[in-house]
Parts: C-alpha cells; sequence; structure tokens
C-alpha cells in the first residue's frame, strides 16, 4: 500500500434477524482482519429496513457478539463516528435525496404499477419487469404524484452489453445487462431496499472494500451501475463462498444448526469458535492451525481464500476447543466447569470438585460433555457382569472373583490421610508385580468394580480417589458380593 493510497474501511452491515450466523460471524471477523492487517477501520453498520426480518433485542445480540469475541469497530452505532447515523432505518431522507438524483440523472424512474399488473406480467412469463412506466412522460408522471398514487423507484438498467468487475477472489465477473432486473430502489413506504442503501451507504461511508457472500456475486454488476451513474469511485470486492453442514446444505438456524451463541451455550469457548470460524474459508497456507486473535490479524491474507465452499466439521472445533481447555488456568476452568458439575451426577454425591478439575481439566473437549464423562457415577446400580471380560487384558469372571478380595484386602488397609491418586497407584501396582499380574489387568478389573461401565474418564485409582475411601469400599463390596 502507497503513502496516497486511501485508508482502507471495511463494514459489517447485518440485518437484525435475531442470532449471529457462523457465516455471518465469519464475515465479520474477515472484514475487522482484513482491516487490522492493513492499518485500516473496521465499521458496524445496522441494515434494518426490512422490517418483516426485525426482530426484538436481535441488534444487541449483535453488539454483544462482536465484543465478546474482541471484533472491535471504530465506528458504528452505539460508538458513533463521522460517517453516522450507523443505522440505516435512521438514514431515510438520504436515500429519498439520492433516488431523487439519480432519476434526474436518467438512472432511475418513478414506477406505479400494481401488484395485478405486476402479477399479469409474471403469469404472461416475463423474466422480469418490462419498464413499462419508464416511457410515461414527464407530465403524466407528476399527475400520478400529485394524485397521491402509491409507487416504488426502479433502477434503469442498461438492455444491451455486459457490465465486467474484478473480484479479488474471483477474477473478472462478466453478466449481461440483458439479465439484469430493473430493481426496487425505494419501496413504497419510501424505505430503501439493499440494492440501493449498501451502495449510497458504502459510498459516505469511505468503504474500500466490500467483503460479503458469494450470493451478491452475479448482482454486484447492478450495484456498480449505480456507483457509475452517480460518479462514485467503486468499492474492491471479496466474496466469500458459503460454510456447508454437508455437500449438499448450507448451515442453516431452521435445521437446527448452531449459532455463535448456540455453540457458546454448549460448552465452547468463544476463543477456540473464532479461530475455527476464521479456518473455515481461509488457510493459513502453514500447517498451523491454532491462532490468538492478535496471531490471526498478522497472518491474515486474502491470498488464502479459498474458491470452495467450507464444511462445518464439529470433531474439528471440538479437537480445537480441546486445545484451549488444556490451556485454562485451574482456576478459570473450575469457573466454567463448576455449571456442569451441577448439572452431572456428581451433584448428589457432594465430590470434591477438585478432584472433578484433576480428572476432566485435559479430557474436556467441550464443557457441555461434563455431564456425560460423570454419567458413571449413577450407572452403577445392575450392571452387565460380563463387562469383567476383557480378551485383551485376558481378564474374565474368575480372574475378577479372585483378585477382588485381595485388593479390597489392600485398600482397606491404606490410611485415610494417604487416599490419594498417587499412593493408590503405588500400592495397587506394587500388589500387581507382587502376584505377578499385568497391571492392565488389575486396573480393568478395578475400574469395572468401581465404576459399572466400560468407559470412564480416568483409571481405576483415579476414580478411587474421586469416590474416597468409604465409597470406593463399599462399591468394590457391592461388586463382589454379585460375583
Amino acid at each position: 500500500m502507497t503513502n496516497d493510497a486511501p485508508r482502507i474501511r471495511t463494514r459489517f452491515a447485518p440485518s437484525p434477524t435475531g442470532y449471529m450466523h457462523i457465516g455471518n460471524l465469519r464475515t465479520a471477523l474477515y472484514a475487522y482482519l482484513f482491516a487490522k492487517k492493513n492499518g485500516g477501520d473496521f465499521i458496524l453498520r445496522i441494515e434494518d429496513t426490512d422490517a418483516g426480518r426485525y426482530t426484538k433485542g436481535a441488534v444487541e445480540i449483535i453488539y454483544n457478539t462482536l465484543r465478546d469475541v474482541g471484533l472491535n469497530y471504530s465506528e458504528g452505532p452505539d460508538v458513533g463516528g463521522p460517517c453516522g447515523p450507523y443505522v440505516q432505518s435512521q438514514r431515510k431522507n438520504i436515500y429519498a435525496d439520492y433516488a431523487r438524483k439519480l432519476i434526474e440523472q436518467g438512472g432511475a424512474y418513478y414506477c406505479f404499477c400494481d401488484k395485478g399488473r405486476l402479477q399479469e406480467l409474471h403469469d404472461g412469463g416475463a423474466a422480469k419487469y418490462d419498464k413499462h412506466c419508464l416511457s410515461l412522460g414527464k407530465r403524466e408522471t407528476e399527475r400520478k404524484l400529485a394524485a397521491g398514487e402509491p409507487y416504488v423507484i426502479r433502477q434503469n438498467m442498461p438492455e444491451t452489453g455486459a457490465t465486467t468487475y474484478t473480484d479479488l477472489i474471483f477474477g473478472d465477473i462478466t453478466i449481461d445487462n440483458k439479465d439484469l432486473e430493473d430493481n426496487i430502489l425505494i419501496k413504497s413506504d419510501g424505505l430503501p431496499t439493499y440494492n440501493f442503501a449498501n451502495v449510497v451507504d458504502d459510498h459516505l461511508m469511505g468503504i474500500t472494500h466490500v467483503i460479503r457472500g458469494i450470493e451478491y456475486l452475479s448482482s454486484t454488476p447492478k450495484y456498480n451501475h449505480l456507483y457509475r451513474a452517480f460518479g462514485w469511485e467503486l468499492p474492491q470486492y471479496i466474496h466469500l463462498q458459503p460454510i456447508m453442514k454437508d455437500a449438499q446444505h448450507k448451515l442453516s438456524k431452521r435445521r437446527g444448526d448452531a449459532s455463535y451463541e448456540d455453540l457458546l451455550k454448549q460448552g465452547y469457548l468463544k476463543e477456540a469458535v473464532i479461530n475455527y470460524i476464521a479456518l473455515l474459508g481461509w488457510n493459513p497456507k502453514s500447517e498451523r492451525e491454532k491462532f490468538t486473535p492478535e496471531e490471526l490479524a498478522d497472518a491474515f491474507s486474502l491470498a488464502g481464500i479459498s474458491k470452495s465452499p467450507s464444511i462445518f466439521d464439529e470433531p474439528k472445533l471440538r479437537w480445537l476447543n480441546a486445545q484451549y481447555v488444556k490451556e485454562l488456568p485451574r482456576e478459570e476452568y473450575r469457573r466454567l466447569a463448576a455449571p456442569w458439575y451441577e448439572q452431572s451426577a456428581a451433584k448428589n454425591n457432594r465430590f470434591d470438585y477438585g478432584l472433578l478439575d484433576n480428572l476432566l481439566h485435559t479430557r474436556t473437549e467441550a464443557f457441555s460433555d461434563i455431564p456425560r464423562l460423570l454419567s458413571f457415577i449413577d450407572n452403577f446400580e445392575n450392571y452387565d457382569l460380563n463387562l469383567f471380560a476383557n480378551e485383551k487384558n485376558k481378564t474374565d469372571l474368575n480372574a475378577a472373583r479372585a483378585l477382588l478380595p485381595e485388593l479390597l484386602a489392600l485398600l482397606k488397609a491404606v490410611p485415610e490421610t494417604e487416599w490419594a491418586n498417587a499412593e493408590l497407584y503405588r500400592a495397587t501396582s506394587a500388589f500387581a508385580e507382587a502376584k505377578a499380574l499385568k497391571k492392565a489387568a488389575l486396573f480393568w478389573i478395578m475400574r469395572i468394580a468401581l465404576s459399572g461401565t466400560l468407559s470412564t474418564p480416568g483409571g481405576a485409582t483415579e476414580l478411587a480417589e474421586l469416590f474416597g475411601k468409604s465409597m470406593t469400599v463399599e462399591r468394590l463390596e457391592d461388586s463382589l458380593a454379585r460375583l
């Protein structure tokens, strides 16, 4: 970037529809990273002119989400700035003024066609509006306006030739002008459509790079006709491929796919979510996958943006989240895990949360796993005795019958003051060595006798430490009685 190049300005312009879709958050993230990497400005604008899609509280969700993940905007509705207002519904007069200028220049016209005529066009097979009202003379147009007839303002698109522009990801894009609709710019309620408002706002707010979804790739030429009609400089365009649920379906809240808030409620860390979202459509050109926000801004470049859709891979997110969880200070892990402990089988047993931390900290992928990981606590009753049989460890019911009485006697002899995983592991390992047993066989039998399940987050002596001496002895005696 040369010294005389304009300062880069990007924007995130969501509609307040109720939640932060993963795709929307990725758009915001890329716009933020691109601006930050280039020493530019990141702006928030609320596009709320579609009243039918407005959801109460949605604007606050947008503010809170961006703040929560550290996408700090330098201008926006709640922080102000030199280009406000930053809410489209508050800019109605601005759009009206520019629409009138466009009409005077021949780039737009009043359309008085009612729903009946438009339906007839559609039923007759018309692919787009037929420019009927463009042929109205000035006198007739003024008469209809004076009479108060409802109208919209349409863009006057050329019918011949082609329009070409350059996308920084996909290269040159050419669209035949005959395929471009005379879209509505100002609706009958006086509010603008996206087609008009985003162009006016991007120009007046000095947006240099427009980053948005690929669904706008083929419609961008009609926006460029507006820029040219006003004599404005075109921004640079960066269109992003969608995030897919699978090879055929986009992520969709309607199909139950998670929003940002949902992922947090499922026990994912915001740092991991942002890190993972960054990788959905961007490749850092290295084997590295874990980045701090500062490292993301430093590494981000348009060269890494993919031309292909990305698939949301929850196992990959879980793996990445686990890396972040392992690095949490113990106090922070406890703070985040405690509500999940309260939803688990550990609650009624009053287990020491410190012991739960020891057991689960390095084994937690998402905090919502905790109730499942601790479900073994309540799965002890009437378990299948065949679980003692393990071909790899060469154990069976007879081995359990033979070992459990001696193991029980050994553990009863361990003083309460020495009842800790390290001492329990030392004592049982010495017992196995003295009996010429494979430790794996002993620990398998001990773990089944304590938990009654194949899967536990930790080994036999870790479970014994968690349960305490009294409960451990009680469970071993109960298992021995069943045998």
